[in-house]
């Protein structure tokens, strides 16, 4: 194909996963819409607007109606595709959702505007990703199924390469993402990976999703695509880079010098862009920034936040001495347990159990629910077996009101219907994927919540803060040949 007439996609990813990693998910409805337009009209093939973690945080520490979030936004992006991500077949918890949840979850994410919904699974189990995908498909909407990327001795170009095919033989999606959650993609592996996964998708569009925590992920976006990708995922900087993807800006920029046809308006983004960092600089929210090279990150392959969270563990356990020692555990742990991919849920699994071992002194003594069932296969089938004598322990020291045979979760929409039969369905899954009091706390804050944000100057936040002040003696600001005296009555 000659290079000069090839159109290279942008999923932007600003509103999703650079907020997730840049600003702990914390970005609110009110910081989104008044860009949302703006946006539509960028040239984006696609917004990715929500997975699972933008429903938890929404719920739980923003106290937003994460429906109401997706359904404001859909009416003020009227022709860019909003995407959807499903995980696997447990969503926000660890355990696997009963079928009918999780098609109900499809379903009302179409109702309320979604029109591209894709799924990924830590293991690549193409099952896992088709049960979301087929319902999707059945619904008129455009799907997609990721390959989650990962570095082991089973995580091979011939493992990706059947995984494509069997996703492409389902007829249940309609484009393949290489998902690579941890930034591990060089650009020796996506010279031999992307052709290998090209030749057998054909003409099926290819999307790249890879993070910056290794300073690579720019460079490896540019050789993608001369490989043959079609789509790659960005976010408008200052929410990029660091551990969100790479800058729109950048990226478009050097596909053009390249010769490659990158269909969005530069003056839009800078635009957004803007409204972000003005964001960020009154809230204290961080920016991202380039980072260098981390050659120490391909060992460990874990996620930039547990890093933190297991040097807080070890401290308050009075260990932290010992932090090398739990991050040589992880990777032997992660071995032992068949090379499970460091993203969400298994990343937290594999860390938790290598914290225990190290803080109790002996290894696999104690064994979480959720290791166990990993072992026993209640999320999947593994990429490789257990270590024998490790599946022992698990399953000594694991409880024992865990059945060693996989059990299907009951259906669960009828009761759900029946217990809150005044409340929507949107509603009633939030309730079933929430505990105690959150969606009714979230219900009860919802009423103050505004959806407008105002860029304020300085200066007219401190003379509203001064008014509210019940006495005033004496103010004086200057700025530049600027001067105001305030003197108080």
């Amino acid at each position: 194909m000659d290079v000069q007439r090839k159109k290279i996609g942008i999923v932007d990813t600003t509103l999703r996963d650079a907020h997730q990693c840049l600003w702990a998910t914390r970005m609110k409805t009110a910081h989104m819409l008044p860009v949302a337009e703006a946006m539509d009209k960028a040239g984006f093939a696609q917004i990715d607007l929500v997975a699972p973690i933008q429903f938890d945080v929404s719920v739980r520490y923003l106290k937003e109606d994460p429906w109401e979030r997706v359904r404001l936004m859909r009416s003020k992006v009227q022709n860019t595709p909003l995407r959807f991500l499903v995980r696997s077949k447990n969503l926000m918890t660890f355990d696997t959702l009963p079928d009918d949840i999780l098609e109900l979850w499809v379903e009302r994410a179409v109702a309320n505007g979604f029109r591209i919904v894709g799924a990924f699974d830590g293991l690549n189990d193409v099952e896992n990703i088709l049960a979301s995908t087929r319902v999707a498909k059945r619904l008129g909407v455009t799907t997609f199924g990721a390959l989650s990327y990962s570095l082991s001795p089973v995580h091979t170009d011939e493992l990706y390469v059947k995984t494509a095919r069997e996703l492409v033989q389902s007829k249940a999606i309609d484009g393949i993402m290489l998902k690579d959650a941890a930034g591990l993609l060089t650009i020796d592996r996506i010279r031999t990976l992307v052709p290998a996964i090209k030749r057998v998708i054909g003409d099926m569009p290819l999307e790249i999703h890879s993070h910056c925590l290794t300073g690579l992920a720019p460079l490896v976006y540019l050789e993608a695509v001369k490989c043959g990708a079609d789509i790659l995922h960005t976010s408008i900087a200052p929410l990029a880079n660091g551990a969100a993807q790479p800058a729109t800006q950048s990226v478009a920029r050097n596909l053009r010098l390249m010769g490659y046809d990158v269909p969005i308006d530069d003056l839009t983004v800078d635009h957004v862009g803007e409204h972000f960092r003005r964001i960020a600089e009154a809230e204290g929210k961080p920016v991202g920034e380039v980072l260098e090279y981390d050659a120490f990150h391909y060992q460990h392959q874990m996620p930039g936040g547990m890093l933190s969270n297991f040097k807080s563990q070890l401290a308050e356990a009075g260990l932290s001495d010992r932090f090398d020692q739990l991050l040589e555990e992880v990777a032997r742990v992660r071995e032992e347990l068949g090379y499970p991919i460091m993203i969400t849920p298994f990343a937290q699994l594999v860390g938790t159990q290598a914290v225990l071992n190290v803080v109790h002194g002996e290894r696999y003594r104690v064994v979480p629910n959720e290791i166990k069932k990993y072992a026993l296969g209640y999320y999947g089938k593994l990429l490789a077996p257990v270590a024998p004598d490790v599946l022992d322990r698990i399953v000594e020291n694991g409880s024992k009101q865990i059945a060693l045979k996989p059990v299907a979760p009951e259906p669960a929409v009828a009761a759900l219907r029946k217990k809150y039969p005044s409340a929507s369905d949107d509603e009633r899954l939030l309730r079933y994927m929430f505990a105690g009091s959150q969606v009714d706390d979230m219900l009860r804050e919802k009423g103050s919540t505004t959806y407008e944000y105002q860029h304020e100057h300085s200066i007219v936040a401190l003379l509203k803060h001064l008014s509210q002040r019940p006495k005033i003696g004496r103010v004086h600001i200057s700025h530049g040949d600027f001067q105001l005296n305030i003197v108080g009555s």
